[in-house]
């Protein structure tokens, strides 16, 4: 089903704001925020590439752009600066990111030619942006366990998904394992998030899809969505259980664009599963 018919060169960020109860989400290339208000279209111009999102407060967004951390006025549509994200390479962006159940954010880079081992994995936490990973490709599905012992992150370009353990403050502490391989299926794994009861949902770029994976990293189920580059998934609605899913246009061609019309739009499919509410970010 379709959530609103606006296309997307590259549609990312799906955030469900609980205080809000509103969704919004990215058009990367466009440099463009979008979402729904009182069943009204509305667009924020952000001046340069962005890709991810966490909450503040009712009226406040944390945004990942391609230079830097800033804070976004619903409002007034203000932005101010919170902290430098490779502001010095030219040749990255921001793309996946997500609030820690700590009160951080973590958002990944990656070169914006997707150049090999070009981007890393940052984390915000009260006033400081550290570096967690480095040399990844394309940085995606970052998420966080419900009781936040431990978080998932991909390397799209290995088709791996990682699972790291977390300490008392949500700093990463021993190495990554991997959680899902699915190099041998030739699946990209994009955008993730896990839901109230510990399930890991995980868009599946050119797959049309997001699929759930049980703690386990057993396969229980996939729900389709209308365009065959899935990106970044969400769960909201009031109770949580409305999947959103945002898609893109990149890297289809005119027969395959003319095949999937609606690739690009934002989809939801309803009474699929119940999820966490997205967590504050604390500044």
């Amino acid at each position: 089903m379709i959530f609103d018919h606006r296309i997307c060169d590259l549609g990312e960020g799906a955030l469900w704001h609980p205080k809000r109860q509103q969704f919004f989400w990215f058009d990367i290339l466009n440099s463009k925020l979008l979402t729904q208000e009182n069943g009204v279209a509305r667009e924020y111009p952000l001046g340069e590439m962005a890709s991810a999102a966490g909450w503040c407060d009712e009226n406040t967004l944390l945004i990942g752009t391609e230079r830097r951390l800033l804070t976004l006025d619903l409002t007034t549509g203000a932005q101010t600066d919170v902290a430098p994200l490779e502001a010095d390479n030219p040749i990255t962006r921001s793309n996946d990111g997500r609030a820690d159940p700590f009160g951080g954010f973590w958002i990944g880079t990656m070169g914006k030619s997707a150049q090999y081992q070009a981007g890393a994995i940052y984390r915000l936490y009260k006033g400081e942006i550290r570096r967690l990973f480095d040399k990844i490709s394309i940085s995606n599905a970052i998420c966080f366990a419900v009781d936040g012992s431990f978080a998932h992150f991909a390397d799209t370009t290995l088709g791996q998904v990682f699972k790291v353990a977390l300490d008392a403050d949500g700093w990463p502490k021993g190495k990554p394992e991997v959680f899902l391989d699915f190099t041998e299926q030739g699946i990209n794994p994009d955008g993730a998030v896990i839901d109230a009861q510990g399930v890991f949902w995980v868009a599946q770029w050119g797959a049309g899809r997001v699929a759930a994976y049980a703690p386990d990293g057993t396969f229980l189920r996939a729900v389709d969505m209308g365009g065959p580059h899935c990106s970044c998934p969400a769960f909201g609605g009031a109770d949580l259980t409305t999947l959103f899913c945002t898609t893109a246009l990149q890297g289809m061609d005119d027969m395959a664009r003319q095949n999937n019309p609606d690739a690009g739009k934002v989809f939801v499919a309803h009474n699929i599963a119940t999820g966490q509410a997205e967590h504050q970010v604390i500044l």
